[in-house]
């Protein structure tokens, strides 16, 4: 709901050539309460007012010399940016109403009009517009919390990119299937997911191999696994592997990720390096 203290702080303009009509509804508007209300005889400054003052309602009077009612709602359609055009028409020809409603007028009162009826339609009318405006803002709002937080998701991810890569040697991430959907370095050929040049998934240890591939069959994280192979060259390498699965939002396995370094330099001066 809107509080009526917003309602009377509403901005409104009263566009009608007849002075004594402009006085009626000052006095009509000041008596309920209204503080900002504007008027114009006229129809030709409508559209530039609206511009520079965006008024929340606009009581408009359709017989008008130079440029009539209908007139001045087409001048405003293009300068709204919802073409939520927000006039009430106030006319002594009540057979126009349809025409002043496909125009986009928001609501019509027929000439002459009960003060009650008049005030009611106006207070409604601000509500609604009032509503309008609070949704559009909210809606903003909402749209640049999605964009800061998506930069914000967008540099943590870049962010653990970057230490993953400093960090470890490779990185990769299958899918629910097995298949390498993501790598970085040598994980294709680390993994035996690929046979890369000069390394025959046989190379590697078989007690080792399987270790880890038992815990990625069962869906299980593992830290710090070591595994060996012989290198075309014949030299002796270690490397360190931890991973873990990964869900979807509906707790369903999706696949596998992990990080792998080379760790032939840390435990080739250690007497056993084997017997870790």
């Amino acid at each position: 709901m809107i509080e009526a203290s917003a309602i009377l702080n509403a901005s409104i303009l009263i566009v009608d050539d007849q002075d004594a009509n402009v006085m009626l509804l000052e006095q009509m508007l000041g008596n309920a309460g209204y503080q900002h209300v504007t008027s114009c005889t006229d129809p030709f400054q409508v559209r530039a007012l609206h511009m520079e003052h965006a008024y929340d309602l606009i009581l408009l009077d359709l017989q008008m010399p130079g440029l009539d009612g209908f007139g001045v709602m087409a001048g405003l359609q293009d300068i709204e940016p919802d073409f939520y055009v927000p006039v009430l028409v106030v006319t002594a020809q009540p057979d126009q109403k349809l025409r002043a409603l496909q125009a986009g007028a928001r609501d019509f009162v027929s000439k002459p009009y009960e003060l009650v009826e008049l005030e009611t339609r106006i207070r409604n009318m601000l509500e609604v517009r009032l509503l309008h405006r609070r949704l559009n803002h909210y809606n903003q709002q909402l749209e640049f919390t999605v964009q800061e937080r998506t930069a914000e998701l967008r540099a943590s991810e870049a962010r653990f990119q970057r230490f993953t890569e400093l960090s470890s040697d490779w990185y990769w991430e299958q899918d629910a299937e097995g298949v390498l959907v993501c790598s970085a370095g040598d994980a294709a050929g680390m993994l035996g997911l690929e046979q890369g040049p000069g390394q025959p998934a046989g190379a590697w240890d078989p007690a080792e191999r399987a270790a880890l591939e038992d815990n990625i069959a069962d869906r299980k994280p593992f830290l710090d696994l070591i595994c060996s192979r012989m290198t075309a060259r014949g030299v002796k390498q270690y490397v360190e592997v931890s991973g873990e699965p990964m869900f979807d939002t509906g707790g369903r396995f999706s696949g596998f990720r992990g990080v792998g370094r080379d760790i032939t330099h840390l435990l080739s001066a250690l007497p056993n390096p084997g017997g870790r």
